[in-house]
């Protein structure tokens, strides 16, 4: 049976303060890698890793002073501590910096603030 987590039991913080009205965390894990081939043959016998990042997405209700304070340079901390009753699951996500920010406000809807960033490596821990 697949692992379940839910939303409104689940919590998000940056640099350890609660983020409110979060929506939404996305985020990819991507590693480059290579296919090694012998001479004489089409068959791969081997693979070669190379560098590898991290990529995520924050959707926020409207938007967050804590996160709009964050200038380019200033690197920060993602801590989703996932839960649906007795289930956890910690993600941590180090070395983030903002690389984007984007607001969309449509007719009969609220405000959300996307708040894209880059990361060095995330880590998950039940």
């Amino acid at each position: 049976m697949p692992t379940i987590f839910a939303a409104n039991e689940s919590t998000v913080t940056v640099n350890g303060k609660a983020i409110e009205g979060v929506v939404a965390l996305e985020y990819q894990r991507r590693q480059v890698r290579s296919n090694m081939y012998a001479l004489g043959s089409a068959e791969r016998i081997g693979m070669v890793s190379g560098p590898a990042d991290v990529e995520g997405r924050l959707t926020v209700a409207s938007t967050s002073p804590d996160l709009d304070a964050l200038g380019p340079s200033d690197d920060f901390q993602v801590i989703a501590n996932l839960k649906r009753g007795d289930t956890s699951l910690t993600v941590t996500i180090d070395d983030c910096f903002v690389t984007e920010k984007g607001f969309a406000l449509s007719v009969g809807e609220h405000g959300q603030a996307v708040y894209a960033f880059s990361a060095a490596r995330v880590t998950e821990k039940q």
